[in-house]
């Protein structure tokens, strides 16, 4: 793909990219914007690339497919976390719109650094923010609309559910398998799996 527009249309046609303000978001944050300069020949190539300290920003097909399984709507609190150069986190921001508040978190300094950086090329104001990571998975004690988890966990981590509200929606890599959760009730969760991906690890400590 050679631009940004191309690769758009590629992801609508393979049917990864459906919803009007994903791809509005899409369009508007382009991912040329999170790339290191060393990898700008890459940019609108379907596949991750590196960023620093082993870590990566994930394919655009990828993130498309796990934006559509969140359903970001505007006005939504979202939890992103492993945020990366922040694209993710300017995504969900672009969506949620002025009402809404995304917080991104890293757990490498750098890319933390990194992130708040590429963040403030947009007009997000308040609503938006990459901050670093905790020592406990997630924000304990806060509640979100949406929570997306950028890197894989070996299993599924129990304590984020507490951070979604009841209808809230979680999307998170588990090993090899994308899952979509859903929070039905306190003690009741939906759950969707899509296999075959593959990210870097998600590390934290409880």
């Amino acid at each position: 793909m050679k631009n940004n527009k191309e690769l758009i249309q590629s992801m609508i046609e393979r049917g990864v990219l459906q919803s009007p303000e994903i791809v509005e978001a899409f369009e508007k944050i382009d991912r040329k914007y999170f790339i290191p300069q060393a990898f700008r020949d890459h940019i609108y190539v379907d596949r991750p690339l590196p960023i620093g300290k082993d870590q990566t920003i994930s394919q655009p097909s990828t993130v498309a497919f796990m934006l559509e399984h969140l359903s970001p709507q505007k006005g939504d609190k979202i939890l992103d976390i492993g945020s990366g150069s922040g694209w993710t986190t300017s995504l969900l921001c672009q969506i949620v719109g002025k009402e809404g508040r995304v917080i991104g978190l890293e757990r490498v300094d750098e890319l933390v650094k990194v992130g708040q950086k590429n963040l403030s090329q947009f007009d997000f104001k308040k609503e938006c923010c990459i901050q670093k990571a905790g020592d406990t998975l997630g924000i304990p004690g806060r509640e979100f609309d949406k929570i997306l988890v950028s890197a894989s966990a070996k299993e599924i981590p129990d304590e984020l559910f507490k951070q979604l509200k009841i209808g809230g929606i979680l999307v998170i890599p588990v090993q090899n398998s994308i899952f979509r959760f859903k929070k039905l009730s306190d003690t009741k969760v939906e759950s969707q799996e899509f296999p075959g991906f593959v990210f870097v690890p998600l590390i934290h400590t409880v």
